[in-house]
């Protein structure tokens, strides 16, 4: 080989090599790429999303919500129905696990019927409700929550999925899989929740974005149990007293980082992510929601812990808090 090519050669391998080092260098520098933990891509101080009324503002406490245009769902759990007669899936129905609840005393945004979820450690994990629905490019969901003043951590909370479709198998492909990152044509999921900091938070603790999707990163142990997207800093999570939640996702080109997404405490703006990849299939779209206490957490002590939900909204545009009678 002529020496120039040669010598030419080993410096473009030595060149490269160097750089691959220095990538992972860098690499190493970045915060968790898969999720945001530390708050330091929260987008909500300078984000372009409306803030404070939306379009349940001309609606008070709710009533008649659901003929507005771009809302999917909605159950305001009044009327002489059974629990979850609007829902599609019932998790422990029977006993005292679900319960309606006048909590219009306490807020008259609640009208005379609330949802009361009971969970007991020695009998159950709690229980909730599960809705599949005709999905859209950009989602909003928004619920009341009032937390009972004795109420301890709770493990998982509202979840929004996304499945390869609504009939057959395919409604359930974004059910399960914990501990494993999942393909970017089979499923993916966020989940609001109330993080308690492996009980170093006074419980419940604060609100965080608990998701899997395909290019999430892995936990320590080397499984996939979900990445964290927080605000830096945040209150507690307030108990006692009705909270307005509402969180956005938007869904991403297939295969490109152009996802977002969001969440509202009492119409405040908290939290703001962009960039996120979480599809490489047009077909797989957010179309399953289930409002849950489930309480499994090893820190939860509290016997019996309850919550209470009313006012469940999804729709394709900011929904807001509901406006008071």
């Amino acid at each position: 080989m002529n020496p120039l090519i040669l010598a030419l050669s080993r410096w473009c391998l030595v060149t490269a090599g160097a750089l691959v080092l220095a990538s992972a260098s860098a690499a190493s520098a970045l915060p968790d790429e898969g999720g945001d933990p530390d708050g330091s891509r929260n987008r909500a101080a300078t984000s372009p999303l409306p803030r404070g009324d939306g379009l349940a503002a001309a609606f008070e406490a709710d009533r008649g919500i659901e003929a507005h245009p771009d809302v999917i769902f909605a159950d305001d759990f009044e009327g002489d129905a059974p629990i979850g007669a609007t829902w599609d899936e019932v998790s422990y129905r029977g006993g005292s696990v679900l319960s309606l609840v006048d909590e219009s005393a306490a807020d008259p945004r609640t009208g005379s019927k609330a949802l009361r979820v009971e969970a007991r450690l020695s009998e159950n994990t709690g229980g909730g409700l599960t809705t599949w629905f005709e999905s859209s490019e950009t989602l909003f969901f928004r619920f009341l929550v009032k937390f009972d003043p004795d109420c301890d951590y709770v493990h998982h909370f509202v979840t929004l999925r996304a499945n390869k479709g609504l009939t057959g198998g395919d409604r359930w492909s974004g059910f399960g899989g914990a501990g494993n990152r999942p393909e970017g044509d089979e499923r993916f999921s966020t989940a609001i929740e109330a993080w308690g900091d492996w009980g170093r938070l006074p419980p419940p603790g604060q609100w965080n974005f608990y998701s899997y999707w395909h290019e999430m990163t892995a936990s320590p142990d080397g499984r996939y149990w979900g990445n964290a997207f927080r605000p830096a800093e945040q209150p507690n999570i307030r108990k006692g007293e009705w909270i307005c939640v509402e969180f956005m996702l938007k869904h991403n080109t297939p295969g490109e980082a152009d996802g977002e997404q969001a969440y509202w405490i009492d119409g405040k703006l908290a939290g703001h992510w962009t960039g996120i990849n979480w599809r490489t299939s047009p077909t797989l779209m957010a179309n399953a929601l289930t409002l849950e206490s489930y309480v499994t957490d090893r820190w939860t002590k509290q016997e019996v812990n309850v919550v209470l939900f009313d006012d469940v909204v999804i729709a394709r545009s900011y929904i807001g808090p509901p406006a008071a009678p």
